[in-house]
């Protein structure tokens, strides 16, 4: 075998061993009996592929066991439909990689159509509580941020320092969540879903936890204007992570969804932050 495709062959042979564990490690863990045993199945899968390679390269090849630990606890905090599908998009071994050992290995061309149905089928069956709920986490955290921000801004030129613009913002926040969390479980109640309270919690969760890290600024830095400004960026940055996860949970546009939200949040801020200008101009308060 030519030195080349020697060690495109060792690579792909690490990743097979490596997504074995993988694949075993969220099987272990997996609390539905019949997901497990479609990720026990893909496991066995990908066992044999490994062992495909080691036939043809003739070395034993160690996992990437960093690798290993890294998805498994990532699966833990945002979920097996999220880790799985992001190694689907990016990490899979059915690649052009395959493509170029196809031309000496035919087999390979199998191998990556049988881990293409695999993954399809565990994807498909996932179904994660974390999924079920992104209709009320979407909520409370667009409303936070486009409530919250621009409300924050509002505050900046109104009011005089950074302790009583953090005050008034919690108060602000803290106030919203509760009322955002009732009024989406009044609302899911009233359309008989017997899950109103956790959607609401979900709801209430997600908008308290986008209010503590916009606020954050204006504890941390006593420059109102600096605290704006990194409130501002760390809306933008939660706008990119979430909508980064939703887009590779649900398949959905990335782009589309991160400039719309994005637009809208730094578009009421602005505004908010010139009728707070102008308000306290014609109400002229000096606090």
């Amino acid at each position: 075998m030519e030195a080349k495709y020697l060690k495109k062959a060792l690579q792909a042979q690490k990743t097979e061993i490596t997504e074995h564990l993988i694949y075993l490690n969220l099987a272990k863990r997996c609390k539905n009996h019949g997901n497990a045993d479609v990720l026990r199945n893909i496991s066995e899968q990908e066992l044999k592929h490994a062992y495909f390679w080691k036939a043809h390269t003739q070395i034993d090849v160690n996992p990437d066991q960093w690798k290993v630990f890294r998805t498994v606890i990532l699966a833990k905090l945002l979920g097996m439909t999220f880790v799985l599908k992001q190694m689907e998009k990016r990490e899979g071994t059915g690649s052009c990689m395959y493509d170029e050992l196809a031309a000496i290995f035919p087999e390979t061309k199998k191998i990556s159509a049988e881990e293409r149905e695999h993954e399809k089928a565990v994807l498909n069956m996932l179904d994660e509580e974390k999924l079920k709920y992104v209709g009320s986490i979407v909520l409370g955290l667009n409303d936070a941020l486009v409530e919250l921000t621009g409300a924050l801004a509002g505050y900046t030129l109104a009011l005089g320092n950074t302790k009583v613009i953090t005050l008034v913002g919690l108060v602000t926040g803290i106030s919203a969540a509760f009322s955002m969390a009732a009024s989406d479980y009044l609302s899911s109640k009233a359309e008989g879903d017997a899950l109103a309270k956790r959607s609401a919690l979900y709801t209430g969760v997600a908008y308290i936890i986008t209010v503590i890290l916009l606020i954050l600024p204006f504890l941390l830095l006593t420059n109102k204007f600096a605290a704006l400004g990194s409130t501002l960026a760390t809306a933008v940055f939660i706008i990119f992570c979430f909508n980064y996860y939703i887009s590779v949970a649900k398949d959905l546009n990335f782009k589309h969804r991160f400039l719309e939200m994005t637009f809208i949040s730094l578009g009421v801020a602005t505004f908010s932050f010139f009728v707070g200008y102008i308000l306290k101009m014609i109400l002229g308060v000096e606090i």
